[in-house]
């Protein structure tokens, strides 16, 4: 996933919005979002080559979601799948701080990487190339192929839209969303191969591959949709799912 807005506490009704965009290699083997047979609490699209996810949630509201850096660190020829950072968190009782440290302290096992990670109770982020991880405070966070809060035109796109919108009710709010994702009015920055302005990137070989937005609201309901697209940017395929979350162990 190459482009995420995080909105944690900042949205009346919700403890958390996140509207993101995965960006990849058409030709790389994907199966969309669906709880998964291995891990029946896990929900998430699969990256059917390496076995991880760039982005994944459980019953419980737990969620993480990765980013590549593509600067990122030199750690041999067979680094770990930097996918399989999200089934770590989802698979384990850890909490988001603490798990993060424990991810901090292995950093150098990948390829450069952001990870966002949320327990129902905190919002971390950590990246193998900052000092430490972070617990982040109630706001709105955008997130790329860089660094957290550094100011992509895209990045800085995003939250714009976002900050435009009136958030109702989930199913408006949903399609208000998607739309915002769907933004290809940086044309001429595609056709320059600069990602760093296009919210959404139109390729034949490489480009946005899904749109997802989560919602939690103040009840504890979540809805997760999630839209394909193909190399032409034509919908391909549109996944949804709601329920109530499960509780979290004491």
């Amino acid at each position: 996933m190459c482009l995420l807005l995080a909105a944690y506490r900042s949205c009346p009704g919700f403890r958390l919005v996140i509207a993101a965009n995965r960006d990849e290699y058409h030709a790389r083997p994907t199966d969309a979002a669906r709880f998964w047979h291995d891990y029946p609490q896990v929900l998430g699209g699969r990256d059917a080559e390496a076995n991880g996810t760039w982005l994944a949630l459980d019953r419980a509201g737990r969620l993480a979601t990765i980013t590549n850096v593509p600067r990122g660190l030199d750690v041999g020829p067979s680094p770990r799948s930097r996918g399989l950072l999200v089934t770590d968190f989802l698979n384990s009782n850890s909490t988001a701080p603490d798990h993060l440290e424990s991810v901090a302290r292995h950093g150098q096992q990948y390829q450069g990487f952001n990870l966002l990670a949320y327990d129902g109770s905190a919002l971390c982020w950590y990246s193998n190339e900052a000092a430490v991880s972070q617990t982040l405070a109630a706001g709105t966070y955008t997130l790329s192929n860089a660094s957290l809060h550094t100011p992509w035109p895209k990045t800085e796109r995003l939250r714009t839209e976002f900050e435009a919108l009136t958030l109702s009710n989930r199913d408006d709010t949903v399609d208000a969303l998607l739309d915002v994702l769907s933004d290809r009015s940086s044309a001429s920055a595609q056709a320059s191969g600069d990602l760093r302005e296009a919210i959404f990137i139109r390729g034949e070989h490489y480009g946005t591959r899904c749109s997802s937005v989560i919602l939690i609201d103040d009840n504890g309901l979540l809805t997760f949709h999630e839209r394909s697209y193909d190399s032409s940017a034509t919908t391909t395929g549109d996944t949804r799912f709601s329920f109530e979350l499960d509780p979290q162990p004491s």
